[in-house]
């Protein structure tokens, strides 16, 4: 196969429309545009979301966007290297983390994230952890105990 012996396939290249060369062409007189009008003219190009001078439909529906996901569930997070201020073979409850202020509310489910090192053993109880968390804190010598909501 040499340069000049390629070619595209049949069908693939199509003669650009010559619109305004005479009615014979079928496309003479008014060139496919119809007759007066905005999209007759030059340049006569209507934003999509114009709809006749009619209030648009995206300042007729309400202001707020998007939805509230009824299915959420609320979560603390709490991460590893936080839990290194506690003392030794200490168990970790959501209560013990509620006085030392890392979380708030004791009646949210708290999940163990994996971020930093834990440098000492701890049993420690909450809802969730990552997967992260869990070898980090077996790494250490301590245990995890899943609280059921």
């Amino acid at each position: 196969m040499k340069l000049h012996e390629l070619a595209p396939p049949e069908g693939a290249k199509k003669d650009r429309k010559r619109v305004g060369r005479g009615n014979g062409s079928g496309h003479g007189t008014y060139s496919g545009r119809g007759s007066k009008g905005q999209k007759a003219r030059a340049g006569g190009n209507v934003n999509p979301r114009f709809e006749g001078g009619q209030i648009p439909m995206v300042l007729r529906l309400p202001y707020k966007r998007g939805f509230k996901n009824i299915f959420r569930q609320e979560v603390h997070i709490v991460n590893l290297e936080e839990l290194n201020r506690f003392e030794s073979g200490s168990e970790v409850t959501p209560e013990l983390l509620a006085s030392a202020g890392l979380i708030r509310n004791t009646k949210l489910q708290v999940k163990l994230l994996g971020s930093g090192e834990l440098a000492k053993p701890l049993a420690i109880k909450v809802h969730r952890w990552s997967e992260s968390a869990q070898q980090k804190v077996e790494a250490a010598g301590g245990t995890l105990e899943r609280l059921t909501a």
